[in-house]
């Protein structure tokens, strides 16, 4: 039996996709190996491995001990991808990017969610062979679609006609997710329901924070703000939706999108280069606010469009299905064992 110590902090910040792809690894590896893995959580001793979530001062001291085994490390966001999530002061932030370039050096292994960012620890001193990409995946038995009698009871119950055709977007409330894009799309789509959860997980450090706080304090009549949601909440909020829309200038693999397409809501997305190389052809592309707003006025009156567009959320659905992705952490733990025992 393999030990592999699991360390992570993401729990302690509500609202964050880097907490739910612990938690779904976790559950993952629980359920499918109990008898081969036996999962440490949060507390420092020997291992086989070592798995490093969150980047952590403490965890990254632990990391000089003879005894962690192979140290892997899931690589969730780098220096650019601060940029429009957090306000710190010029210095602390420079100093905040190098400490993340050094933890992540430290590590034997690195996993990406996505294959774009091999490339970009490259060009931050990272070797190629010590980079690996394992897809993020969501649980089909947390996320799934409900039939057309539930989804009628939940509109009634959060108060949104039947007949409303509804956005809605999920994630922490910052520039970075494209917010101002989203807010504006509900000034122009007044006969669409649009609704954003998450919230300012990072409170006043957030990008932004004094001019969301205003639109999330006062918002139109037509755009809702429920805060951060429990995550076993989380499925009726998709389930309310006809389109899910992520307007994000900056992402590695979003959980959003991700549960989105498990609950078999169409989804719409700024068009990133990196989504083209996980997700092509599972998703409606857009350019910029303009040509999503024109999506989403075709998508209203278009049931066929809207219908295909389901079909191919299904389908990435199951492509990013949790037993396929089971069986690709369960050989990479293994031979990364081998590797340390070497």
């Amino acid at each position: 039996m393999l030990t592999i110590r699991m360390y992570s902090s993401a729990g302690k910040v509500a609202g964050q996709g880097v907490g739910s792809a612990y938690s779904e690894l976790i559950a993952l590896l629980e359920k499918h190996y109990p008898t081969e893995l036996n999962l440490i959580v949060n507390r420092f001793g020997s291992a086989d491995i070592s798995h490093y979530h969150t980047i952590d001062p403490q965890f990254y001291l632990s990391t000089f001990s003879k005894r962690v085994g192979r140290k892997i490390g899931y690589v969730h966001f780098l220096p650019e991808t601060m940029a429009g999530s957090l306000q710190l002061p010029g210095g602390l932030m420079k100093i905040f990017n190098a400490y993340m370039i050094s933890f992540y050096k430290r590590m034997d292994q690195l996993v990406v969610v996505n294959p774009s960012f091999g490339a970009k620890l490259t060009a931050l001193g990272i070797p190629a062979e010590k980079i690996t990409y394992i897809p993020n995946f969501v649980s089909k038995k947390e996320f799934y679609p409900l039939k057309a009698s539930q989804k009628a009871q939940l509109r009634q119950k959060h108060g949104i006609a039947a007949n409303k055709f509804t956005v809605i977007g999920v994630g922490q409330v910052q520039a970075r997710k494209g917010l101002f894009d989203f807010i504006k799309l509900a000034h122009q789509l007044p006969e669409c329901q649009f609704i954003w959860v998450g919230g300012f997980s990072f409170g006043k450090m957030t990008d932004g924070y004094e001019e969301l706080k205003k639109v999330v304090d006062d918002p139109p009549a037509n755009l809702l703000f429920p805060g951060i949601v429990d995550r076993k909440q989380m499925n009726e909020y998709y389930n309310l939706a006809d389109l899910f829309l992520l307007p994000s200038y900056n992402e590695l693999f979003p959980m959003s999108v991700l549960e989105a397409f498990s609950c078999e809501v169409p989804v719409l997305l700024r068009d990133l280069d990196l989504y083209h190389s996980i997700i092509s052809g599972y998703y409606e592309p857009a350019a910029d606010v303009e040509e999503m707003r024109q999506k989403i006025s075709e998508l209203q009156t278009d049931a066929v469009a809207l219908s295909h567009l389901q079909t191919k959320a299904a389908a990435a659905a199951a492509y990013y299905n949790e037993d396929r992705l089971a069986q690709v952490w369960h050989d990479f733990y293994t031979e990364q064992a081998k590797l340390g025992r070497r």
